[in-house]
């Protein structure tokens, strides 16, 4: 599947909602480094977007699993994670190697979790406020039209 234009038509409005989103990334335990490798594994996805009223903006962060490890990793060489409890190794030891990143990718040996968990309810968070953001200036029901004439 190619990129849609529904998804390009997002880019500029998500640029505004990043803004918006700070605080919340803030006190998240994600660097604005991690949370961008967050993105790149999230998927926008609209819910029947054939009617804008009951269509509804939904992250698929069924990808996220396979930037765990390297999320873990940037927190663990200080690119990271600001709450206290999130910037130690984790007790993993051996700090990575093939294994672990075998172990990532079907999401074992520290690649999912605590981390994992807040990554996905904020990418949820961050989906909502992307949602409303559109129906606020009017640009939803273009976006659900177009994504459901694809």
């Amino acid at each position: 599947m190619a990129d849609s234009d529904w998804t390009d038509m997002l880019a500029a409005e998500r640029m505004r909602v990043d803004r918006k989103f700070e605080d919340q990334l803030e006190a998240s335990s994600f660097s604005r480094q991690q949370w961008g490798l967050v993105m790149t594994a999230v998927e926008f996805e609209i819910d029947d977007p054939e009617d804008p009223d009951t269509a509804s903006l939904r992250a698929d962060t069924s990808k996220l699993s396979s930037v765990m490890a390297e999320i873990k990793n940037l927190g663990e060489r200080g690119g990271g994670m600001t709450s206290p409890s999130g910037g130690g190794s984790a007790g993993s030891g051996g700090g990575g190697g093939i294994l672990s990143t075998i172990a990532g990718l079907f999401g074992g040996g520290g690649g999912g979790g605590a981390l994992q968990n807040e990554a996905e309810e904020l990418a949820a968070d961050y989906t909502e406020t992307l949602q409303e953001h559109l129906e606020k200036r009017g640009r939803w029901a273009t976006i659900c039209e177009q994504a459901a004439s694809e």
